[in-house]
């Protein structure tokens, strides 16, 4: 399998991932799906999900990888950097409409697609760079993301980023009742 294939099939299952993500703490409301899924309608938890399906895929990529014994280097590392390039991508396209136009679930989707293919740009771009040993610390750098993402879940800024629109609640309905 090339890489380009292997970047395409990443793409398609980190947009297909997002959906789970998006209502796994609904349909599952404890502290573990917090970690990984948005907690309400925030731009900030919505950023779990764009970060949390491109490294689901990047798992999923490995795996496929192993499977087959081909000989392809830092999959892990370039989803990772993929994973975390996409957060400011999608702030930086997502802002301005969002402003414009308002709260969009089209827009909202529409967007996450076109950063989870920028992302899998990136990532294709860091898959070819063969001197890079760096697949073992990224576990650790995940754990780090989420650790953040967890600290500003429950303990999130008070600005427009960590709000949720439909509600005006930041964070966790636990922290706010």
């Amino acid at each position: 399998m090339n890489k380009k294939k292997l970047k395409v099939i990443g793409g398609i299952l980190a947009f297909a991932l997002c959906f789970p993500l998006h209502f796994l703490y609904e349909k599952f409301p404890n502290f573990i799906t917090s970690i990984f899924a948005p907690v309400n309608e925030s731009i900030w938890e919505h950023m779990k999900i764009i970060f949390g399906s491109i490294i689901l895929s990047g798992v999923i990529q490995k795996i496929i990888v192993l499977i087959k014994k081909e000989e392809i280097k830092n999959i892990c590392f370039s989803n990772f950097v993929a994973a975390l390039a996409a957060l400011p991508i999608y702030l930086i396209i997502y802002l301005p409409l969002f402003h414009i136009i308002g709260e969009s679930m089209f827009l909202a989707i529409s967007i996450m697609l076109i950063t989870i293919v920028i992302s899998q740009v990136i990532s294709y771009k860091i898959m070819n760079k063969n001197d890079l040993k760096l697949e073992t610390i990224t576990i650790f750098l995940v754990i780090v993301v989420y650790i953040i993402f967890t600290i500003l879940t429950y303990n999130p800024i008070e600005s427009d980023l960590f709000i949720d629109p439909k509600t005006g609640i930041y964070g966790t309905n636990e922290k706010n009742d």
